[in-house]
């Protein structure tokens, strides 16, 4: 099973991904790999980022990380795909060249968790672009992610709290599945709040505060 975590600067993928990846090890007894982002291994060891001829090579080499991890595991989380690929050489150097090649890939991945747009952005190197960049990248994720049918959820919240709306969203994948710590597991599994994955879906599916704000409306 293949989980990918996707979204903008900033919004605690990796510390996500290494977590999650952890959480589900130590709950299900299951052979479980997190696979570090290519893209940020590569302009550490370059000192830069990539030009536009590079993305896809990066974009062939992170699914190719991704499936060298998934021959080896039964469950891999993956800290971005090329779908974050091809969203930044769209925005960056209007490319869209990669997106069916980053759909198809997207598409053997169990679940897309989508982090929202809820926590404070954080300079990191090469990598970051600025605040005012979070927007419309998570746009252009949400758009793929709805355009293609590809089935995902959104993840937000602060420290434990992301990480068990994390777990809420693949629990639902894990129901079928034989695990050989099920007793420790299923308090997760047996949530009654967790549901089916699904693309988000409400009338302001474009806007990235919609989901924040109905949980500042909802009781606490």
């Amino acid at each position: 099973m293949k989980i990918a975590i996707v979204g903008a600067e900033s919004t605690g993928k990796s510390v996500l991904t290494v977590a999650l990846a952890d959480a589900l090890a130590e709950a299900t007894g299951l052979r479980v790999a997190a696979v570090p982002e290519w893209l940020r291994l590569w302009c550490e060891r370059e000192g830069r980022t990539p030009r536009p001829d590079e993305q896809a090579a990066i974009a062939e080499e992170t699914h190719a990380r991704i499936d060298a991890a998934a021959a080896a595991h039964d469950i891999v989380v993956c800290d971005t795909t090329a779908l974050m690929t091809t969203v930044y050489s769209d925005l960056l150097f209007a490319d869209r060249s990669l997106d069916t090649l980053a759909v198809a890939q997207q598409r053997t991945m169990a679940i897309t968790l989508l982090t929202a747009l809820d926590l404070p952005w954080v300079a990191d190197g090469h990598q970051r672009d600025g605040p005012h960049v979070r927007g419309p990248v998570d746009d252009r994720v949400r758009a793929l992610l709805i355009e293609h049918g590809l089935p995902w959820a959104l993840v937000a919240g602060a420290g434990t709290a992301r990480l068990q709306s994390a777990l809420d969203a693949v629990a639902p994948l894990l129901r079928t599945r034989e695990t050989p710590r099920r007793g420790l597991f299923s308090r997760l599994l047996d949530r009654n709040a967790a549901p089916e994955a699904r693309a988000w879906s409400c009338e302001f599916c474009d806007d990235p505060d919609c989901e924040h704000a109905l949980r500042a409306s909802s009781p606490r």
